[in-house]
């Protein structure tokens, strides 16, 4: 059995695609996974189980919600490798951004200059866009066109959500 940190986007957001967390973790229980634990209720998930993929999640909730949301699965190793990497020293959790992507980004480095703001940095390291943000992602450019940048599905978690999941993968 390995620990894998399961990430879903766009779920629990405007009143769409409500998934409860308690709900999600009792689905996954159900389904052979082991000591499962969420964080917020926005599809931040610790699971222990055999080899699992992205579509195998996806799928589970679409049978028994009716909707497919996008999911990112990390084992736990890759996970930390990401925070290891992490190219950005800041206290403040708000500010710096992690995009995990589906598959290796192929950045189009002139749409991401044209959308970013003077303020943001980015460093792009193995499949994580790494974001900061010192003026927020409410109106960041950037942000809104995330994936046709980087032309790859990618979710985002800002540093607080990266650190309390690294404390529950750390706990595992």
């Amino acid at each position: 059995m390995n620990d894998y940190i399961i990430f879903l986007k766009g779920i629990n957001v405007g009143g769409n695609n409500i998934l409860p967390m308690k709900n999600l973790k009792a689905l996954l229980s159900n389904h052979g996974f082991e000591n499962v634990r969420t964080y917020i209720q926005s599809g931040n998930i610790l699971a222990k189980g055999a080899r699992v993929t992205s579509k195998e999640i996806s799928s589970l909730i679409e049978a028994e919600y009716g909707f497919s949301p996008e999911t990112l699965v990390l084992d736990k190793k890759e996970f930390l490798e990401a925070i290891d990497n992490n190219p950005f020293n800041s206290s403040d959790g708000k500010i710096v951004h992690f995009y995990f992507c589906a598959t290796s980004p192929s950045p189009d480095k002139e749409k991401i200059d044209k959308f970013k703001a003077d303020s943001e940095e980015y460093v792009i390291r193995g499949n994580v866009f790494y974001l900061h943000a010192p003026d927020g992602i409410g109106k960041s450019k950037l942000v809104s066109n995330i994936e046709s940048c980087l032309n790859t599905t990618a979710t985002g978690r800002n540093l607080n959500t990266v650190r309390k999941m690294q404390g529950l993968a750390n706990d595992a």
